[in-house]
């Protein structure tokens, strides 16, 4: 690992919220940086990770604390999602996911979000450790580490080969290559690219197996016994 393994730095620029205020908590929080990649999904990325600040804000602090999340009364928790304006698109099971993973946090890392990768030795070791998160599956575990290695230091030996795809250098696929605005857009028009390009395979899957599994018409099951006749 490098000497910043814990992902701790002070004069470390983010640029993924696209909010002075919300990337520097993103740059100097652990828990934060793993809050919005928890929220980053169903909404824009920027609004993903602008969550963790207006969070922190909400509950009156300059930073997230895993243990004050983990031991909030949930409605109480909920509220300060549901707020408006809203954190999340599905601001109340979202809610649910933040204080389930700090509780996790609290149970296996006395609360200490950096220590889930600070000691990883190797980066499949890493993308275990995030994929046994709450609310972590194998993609966001994915883009998480690539976003770990890529921007907070953290390099474990072989974590771009963890990372997939996501940590391809100069690759454009996921918030772990936003560096700022122009970099964002790029991003986004690949994912769009990419959600296109799913839903023609989908729709072309669909067409094929209805074709299939329609049934021959009169003209063509009279030509085919007439043929099997012969």
């Amino acid at each position: 690992m490098t000497k910043s393994d814990s992902g701790k730095d002070s004069t470390r620029q983010i640029a993924i919220a696209q909010q002075p205020e919300a990337d520097a908590l993103l740059a100097r929080s652990p828990l934060a940086a793993l809050v919005g990649m928890l929220l980053d999904q169903q909404v824009p990325m920027e609004w993903a990770f602008t969550g963790p600040y207006t969070l922190a804000e909400r509950m009156g602090s300059d930073d997230l604390d895993a243990a004050e999340i983990a031991a909030y009364d949930p409605e109480a928790f909920t509220a300060l999602f549901t707020t408006k304006p809203a954190l999340h698109r599905y601001p109340g099971s979202m809610a649910q996911r933040v204080q389930q993973l700090c509780q996790y946090l609290v149970a296996e890392y006395e609360g200490d979000a950096s220590a889930v990768w600070r000691d990883a030795g190797t980066g499949e070791e890493l993308l275990r450790r995030l994929n046994e998160l709450p609310g972590f599956g194998t993609q966001k575990a994915q883009i998480f580490l690539a976003l770990l290695g890529k921007q907070f230091g953290v390099r474990p030996t072989g974590w771009r080969a963890a990372a997939g795809a996501y940590g391809e250098d100069g690759s454009r696929r996921s918030v772990a290559d936003i560096t700022g605005p122009e970099s964002l857009a790029e991003v986004r028009a690949y994912k769009q690219e990419a959600k296109a390009a799913a839903k023609a395979a989908k729709a072309a899957k669909a067409t094929d197996a209805a074709t299939k599994a329609k049934p021959p018409s009169a003209k063509t099951a009279k030509a085919a016994k007439a043929s099997h006749g012969k």
